[in-house]
């Protein structure tokens, strides 16, 4: 969905907020579609962070790919990034129960040129909200075992990699 086009910003806060009136966590792909080439920048995660979090603030919200389209490789993931790794720096209580997951983040695209930087975000996000993920059932993807060699690639210190792999999605316990 446009979180450019306020009819779609208020249908999907109606389904936020629909599933945190149920008790369900939330998973979801912030970026919308590459082909069709929608805007996506820190002005949709500002309309995201401000018109859509607030409908979720009772259940867990897992942002895949650390917001991106599955790869590290457009400066819209960081900069949408930025934005909520300012929210969580302020201590924004929309942001409480926010994670992000890593997956197809290590390994696809030109990711390995980025790795300082990941590690950075992945710093600066905190650990704790970090979930691992592998992404397999991409189409030509890597193995999950793949996968896990490309995350350990990161340069993030092995107590930071442990603490990753431990972290388990609040919904799953």
């Amino acid at each position: 969905m446009d979180l450019d086009n306020p009819e779609h910003v208020e249908t999907l806060r109606r389904v936020i907020n629909a599933a945190n009136n149920l008790g369900m966590a939330l998973v979801i792909h912030m970026r919308p579609s590459v082909t069709k080439r929608r805007p996506y920048g820190a002005k949709q995660a500002r309309t995201f962070l401000d018109e859509l979090l607030s409908a979720a603030p009772d259940v867990p919200v897992q942002l895949a790919h650390l917001t991106g389209g599955a790869t590290y490789d457009e400066p819209s993931t960081d900069e949408v990034l930025a934005v909520f790794i300012k929210a969580i720096a302020s201590h924004d209580s929309r942001m409480a129960h926010v994670y992000f997951d890593i997956s197809g983040i290590a390994g696809f695209g030109k990711w390995a040129d980025k790795a300082e930087q990941i590690a950075a975000r992945i710093r600066q996000i905190g650990v704790q909200r970090i979930l691992y993920g592998s992404d397999s059932a991409r189409g030509g993807g890597l193995s999950p075992r793949d996968a896990w060699a490309s995350f350990l690639k990161l340069p993030l210190s092995d107590t930071e990699a442990r603490a990753i792999a431990r972290n388990v999605a609040p919904y799953m316990n």
